[in-house]
């Protein structure tokens, strides 16, 4: 019941946000981010309406896959940790979507392991906005050459951009990053016209609103829903 409380105020907090943006709330999508939590707890917010989870780790994500699958639930699954070569088949042969691109090795790995009987997977480049030595993702200067890479693999579709930027509690700061993400995203599809590119991730538990504000379509919540997070057994 708690888990269903939450995700009832997760949209109440995206509605109010789309209005004070002059958007329709469906233009944003809820990614609930599920890692470390239990298939009983995914089940909660599946009860409660859920349909789209985000997933870190490689192997975490395709065990719950499995567990879905096998009970005949369709889900959304999207992977959204950094991603080893040694584990991209897995992400290719499991997931729906894969939000950290952020190498063409990896981009080449990930087409080349897509089963030719599923669709094609989707995937968002990762900007590192912040400059973030920790973070993964691509600085912004390199984005279109990637993007013009995933041209020429036919099992993946780009989508859009992906970002995590520098937590800071200063809703200004927040706006800058933010803001910075959008006109890249813009910029992406002016240059690729003809491609499906609709798809902004940012923001979490903590920068929703202004992510929202500043033009994102898919916001990632994990603690809001869930709580917080055990990481004894990863």
């Amino acid at each position: 019941m708690q888990i269903k409380n939450n995700l009832d105020q997760i949209h109440q907090q995206i509605e109010q946000a789309c209005q004070q943006a002059n958007r329709a709330p469906h233009s944003v999508q809820l990614l609930a981010v599920s890692k470390t939590k239990t298939v009983e707890d995914i089940q909660q917010a599946i009860d409660a309406g859920q349909r789209a989870f985000g997933e870190n780790y490689v192997q975490e994500g395709v065990d719950k896959i499995q567990h879905f699958n096998a009970v005949g639930v369709a889900l959304e699954w999207h992977f959204i940790g950094p991603l080893q070569s040694n584990k991209t088949r897995l992400v290719a042969e499991h997931f729906d979507w894969m939000q950290t691109l952020d190498r063409a090795k990896i981009a080449d790995r990930l087409n080349a392991q897509r089963s030719e009987g599923k669709a094609p997977l989707n995937v968002l480049i990762q900007i590192n906005i912040s400059d973030e030595q920790s973070k993964s993702g691509i600085q912004p200067k390199d984005m279109l050459a990637l993007a013009k890479h995933l041209e020429n693999l036919p099992h993946l579709r780009l989508r859009g951009l992906m970002a995590i930027p520098a937590p800071t509690d200063k809703i200004a700061q927040q706006k800058m990053a933010l803001s910075a993400m959008h006109a890249l995203f813009e910029q992406l599809r002016k240059a690729l016209p003809t491609q499906q590119i609709d798809t902004l991730s940012m923001g979490m538990t903590s920068d929703v609103e202004s992510a929202i504000l500043c033009g994102s379509t898919m916001v990632r919540i994990g603690t809001a829903i869930f709580g917080k997070r055990n990481y004894s057994s990863n």
